[in-house]
């Protein structure tokens, strides 16, 4: 018997602990989400159809959901409550699921995604500077002059989208009266998309190409 208790108290405190880093990780994951949405929130209004899906908005509600699940098998662990535990094992079963899902998704449809983003981006192109538009054009601004870029591919989507020859203030490498009109003071090595790239690159190197 007294086997039998030891090698169910070493099960117990291994689950507890097992938990607890569990636990640990989604504050870690909580914790990023966070700092991206303070540093890097200037990103989430680039998009028209899903103004609040963000690396920042995913982060933090993996982080809570892994809070969650953690603090239960923490404390069916500790209070060895069946419903508890049985609660945890499915939760965890489930997310388990849900991720080799979402990975195998994303391979699989990884280029669809890819020519979707940068639709939906240029799409919000023609919003910029209208009315009830103030978040978005701010955002482009902000992107275009810290990364030194125009446009999603290139300065042509301007051009295209609003079917005009001017492009935003933010696309110049040098403000002056006709930098708008002048190609030649335009950013043109660095793209919106390929920014977006490099960013998924460092968040989930993992998945990259």
């Amino acid at each position: 018997m007294s086997m039998t208790r030891g090698c169910l108290l070493c099960i117990k405190i291994t689950m507890f602990i097992f938990n607890l880093i569990f636990w640990l990780g989604g504050c870690g994951i909580l914790g990023v989400g966070v700092w991206l949405a303070v540093t890097q929130g200037k990103f989430a209004t680039l998009s028209i159809s899903f103004p609040s899906l963000s690396a920042a908005s995913l982060f933090m509600v993996t982080g809570s959901v892994i809070m969650v699940v953690g603090f239960i098998g923490c404390l069916g662990a500790v209070t060895e409550h069946r419903c508890l535990l049985l609660t945890f094992f499915v939760v965890l079963l489930i997310i388990f699921l849900l991720e080799i899902i979402s990975m195998v998704l994303f391979f699989t449809y990884n280029d669809n995604f890819h020519r979707y983003a940068q639709e939906d981006l240029k799409n919000g192109l023609s919003l910029y500077q209208t009315e009830g538009n103030l978040g978005l054009t701010n955002a482009w601004d902000i992107v275009q002059t810290e990364f030194r870029c125009c446009g999603v591919k290139n300065y042509t989507d301007w051009l295209e989208m609003r079917n005009s020859s001017l492009v935003p203030h933010s696309c110049c490498m040098e403000h002056s009266a006709s930098c708008q009109s002048n190609p030649s003071t335009w950013w043109k090595d660095v793209s919106v998309s390929v920014v977006c790239e490099k960013i998924g690159s460092l968040a989930f190197p993992a998945l990259s190409p």
